[in-house]
């Protein structure tokens, strides 16, 4: 793993909005695009502060703004260790999204497909790196609470209650429907030497 996805697995650590990307996003609401169809979204940026470097085993410590921290080991395939330095500052976008659409009547075999990439800049141009993660489904609606507003949804590794803003599209949904989905969440990471990102 380079430097760079170390440190945005460092910043989805700290912040308070981040799941991994197993986890739809159930904090927020899912808006309706259009009848059964479905999206929500989540953005936060962080940024935090090189604490303390052990070379010795090559751990390093982040902090957040609150003074969280956070220690993540750089493994041998970091080549530009020695060039971290403290108070270095590392900036973390986070964004993460759903899109569901709606199957009445379902029948389909609930799955699960993950994918994903990483990259970070190559050695001498500006410092940045991100990683995205992304996860397309099909899950069972298992129960449909009208008072809360809220769809639980049962996939093939787990299970996810969501909040439906609209009432009125809520009202289209039943127990035993399906839903297709993709679920993704991207970090970026920017603000740190070329040096560290450059594997």
């Amino acid at each position: 793993m380079r430097l760079c996805t170390a440190l945005a697995t460092a910043a989805l650590a700290l912040m308070p909005l981040a799941v991994s990307a197993q986890q739809a996003p159930a904090a927020e609401a899912l808006t309706a695009v259009a009848p059964g169809k479905f999206a929500g979204m989540i953005e936060a940026k962080v940024t935090l502060v090189v604490e303390s470097i052990d070379k010795a085993t090559r751990a390093v410590v982040l902090k957040d703004a609150k003074g969280d921290q956070i220690k993540i080991v750089a493994g041998d395939e970091v080549k530009n260790f020695d060039q971290i330095k403290v108070g270095d500052n590392v900036i973390a976008t986070y964004t993460q999204g759903l899109v569901i659409t709606l199957k009445k009547g379902g029948g389909a075999l609930r799955e699960r497909i993950d994918s994903g990439e990483t990259a970070s800049a190559a050695k001498g141009e500006k410092p940045a790196g991100y990683e995205v993660k992304e996860v397309t489904f099909v899950a069972d609606v298992q129960q449909v609470d009208r008072k809360n507003q809220t769809v639980t949804l049962r996939g093939a590794t787990r299970t996810v209650r969501l909040k439906i803003k609209d009432p009125e599209q809520l009202k289209l949904i039943k127990k035993g429907d399906q839903v297709e989905g993709v679920y993704a969440e991207a970090v970026a990471v920017s603000g740190i030497d070329a040096a560290s990102c450059a594997a």
